[in-house]
């Protein structure tokens, strides 16, 4: 499981996608994110997911995001991309 903390914007969206890369590249089952740390999430931050469940569906593999922090589901509602996820929004039980 990879946990992403802090800032989930465009600040970090190049630093994210490697990280997110490097990972699906060095496992070889299904990839789960952990997103009860994201303190901040824009657009950028969301794009850098939604490559990250591409690259993993052309590997023939899953991406499972997980404990959804507030900032995360605050996006994914106002853009309305839950189901491109396929995961439900669960909402960690610690404030991020």
């Amino acid at each position: 499981m990879l946990h992403i903390a802090g800032e989930l914007t465009i600040y970090r969206a190049a630093e994210l996608k490697e990280l997110l890369l490097q990972a699906l590249g060095q496992s070889s089952g299904d990839l789960e994110i952990d997103l009860s740390g994201v303190t901040e999430m824009d657009v950028a931050g969301l794009q850098v997911l939604m490559m990250a469940k591409q690259a993993a569906q052309a590997l023939q593999r899953n991406l499972h995001l997980m404990n959804h922090s507030p900032s995360v589901v605050e996006v994914f509602e106002i853009l309305n991309v839950t189901a491109f996820f396929g995961d439900p929004l669960v909402i960690s039980e610690s404030p991020a």
